[in-house]
């Protein structure tokens, strides 16, 4: 037992900084303390570089990576080989599970914030896959607080210095999930496994995806709808909507999510009297006039969740934007 603690020692040695070095001479038992402060725990194995910034409470587990220009706040745990890189800061009571990999030794930065929990074997923060990022520049993720993010998802830096990919509070990223460079992703979502978003998407808040849903480059996705599993989006999603199918139409409304995030009965009622007359009309006029015709609308463009979707459906055609998806006019709601 003694022989095979020397020679692993001597393999370690020249990685580990010298107070780890020194501890593992010493004290061969699963953890360690880390002269950074009394309640900072290191196992022997880690790598954890000198420069590294330790906030009070952290646990480091075995064979982990921790480099130079780490920030690791109070509270922090990293389960056995999980690893972080580069200009990298995790907030409080962050944990990482076995196999995560965070940052990259690139220019730019990745920031996470409080109270999130980053999965089995999840990539976050590395290189875009996109052949327009030129080595060099500075790109950037930036990750808000309570979000939990599973096993085998991977999350993008930015393809420029000029953008972020940023992801807010409270969200729900399962398993094998992708989020893209440059995407923007709101608060509360739930992403069901296999959601891939491409690069530049961009997701409001409290949306829900049903599994392996493909979302097109640039879409946009509106505050309180719903996509189908297996849906392929390929334009924009406006508020309160739900879409399915190979080639994402509309399906109506998204009532039951609406009643779930405590929208009254009458909201609802005129939402969806708005929506009927807008892609389920029986007049020949145009989507464009009968959209007109509804903005004009007092006693249902009063409601303001009413104007609010009609502010997405418009925005959806404005220049640059992709439009919304397709829709048949017998759907119900």
């Amino acid at each position: 037992m003694i022989s095979l603690l020397k020679a692993r020692e001597r393999l370690l040695s020249p990685l580990l900084s010298s107070s780890i070095r020194r501890r593992l001479s010493s004290n061969p038992s699963y953890s360690c303390e880390d002269t950074r402060g009394s309640d900072v725990f290191i196992h022997p194995s880690a790598v954890v570089h000198p420069n590294a910034v330790i906030g009070k409470g952290v646990s480091v587990g075995p064979y982990c990576t921790v480099g130079s220009s780490v920030k690791l706040g109070n509270g922090c745990k990293l389960y056995p080989s999980s690893h972080i890189f580069g200009n990298t800061e995790l907030g409080e009571s962050c944990v990482l599970m076995t196999g995560a990999v965070v940052g990259d030794e690139l220019p730019g930065s990745t920031v996470i914030g409080g109270n999130n929990i980053i999965g089995h074997h999840a990539v976050v923060g590395v290189k875009c896959q996109d052949l327009k990022y030129k080595y060099g520049d500075e790109c950037f993720l930036c990750i808000g607080s309570n979000n939990e993010i599973r096993e085998f998802c991977s999350i993008h830096r930015s393809s420029k210095a000029s953008d972020k990919t940023v992801i807010g509070d409270n969200n729900l990223i399962m398993g094998s999930c992708h989020i893209a460079h440059d995407c923007k992703i709101g608060d509360h979502n739930i992403f069901a496994n296999n959601t891939l978003l491409a690069g530049h998407v961009i997701v409001e808040d409290y949306t829900h995806t049903a599994g392996a849903t493909v979302v097109h480059q640039f879409c946009h996705i509106g505050s309180f709808s719903f996509i189908g599993g297996g849906s392929v989006v390929s334009q924009d999603v406006p508020k309160y909507m739900m879409v399915t199918g190979e080639r994402a139409e509309l399906r109506g409304l998204n009532l039951e999510g609406l009643r779930r995030n405590g929208f009254t009965m009458s909201e609802m009622k005129s939402l969806r009297a708005a929506y009927r007359k807008i892609f389920m009309s029986t007049e020949t006029s145009s989507l464009e006039e009968r959209l007109t015709k509804m903005e004009h609308n007092q006693e249902l463009n009063s409601v303001p969740a009413v104007g609010s979707m009609l502010h997405s459906i418009r925005d959806s055609f404005a220049e640059g934007r992709r439009g919304i998806c397709k829709f048949r006019q017998w759907l119900d709601s």
